[in-house]
């Protein structure tokens, strides 16, 4: 594993939500109100976490120019990393 992997992964594991929401969007695309209600996280905490998810590119926003039914994806990074701290005990 690379610095840079285990920086990154490390900035996820700083955070509850953040994990919670990388894990609720494993191998689906969600809105934020589906990842709230999946995670259990309110809908502002949601909001902010993405926000930091996707300044690390880990998930992807596919439809910006919606204000409502923003629907958030992993990347093919963020697939990497998830996978990573599945397999690692970091």
């Amino acid at each position: 594993m690379e610095d840079s992997e285990k920086i990154i992964i490390e900035f996820i594991k700083l955070s509850k939500n953040r994990e919670k929401v990388i894990r609720a969007l494993e191998g689906e695309t969600l809105k934020p109100t589906d990842i709230s209600k999946k995670t259990g996280i309110h809908r502002n905490n949601v909001s902010r976490v993405l926000s930091q998810l996707r300044e690390k590119e880990l998930i992807r926003l596919l439809n910006p120019e919606n204000k409502r039914g923003r629907l958030y994806e992993l990347t093919d990074y963020g697939k990497e990393i998830l996978d990573l701290m599945k397999s690692t005990n970091f």
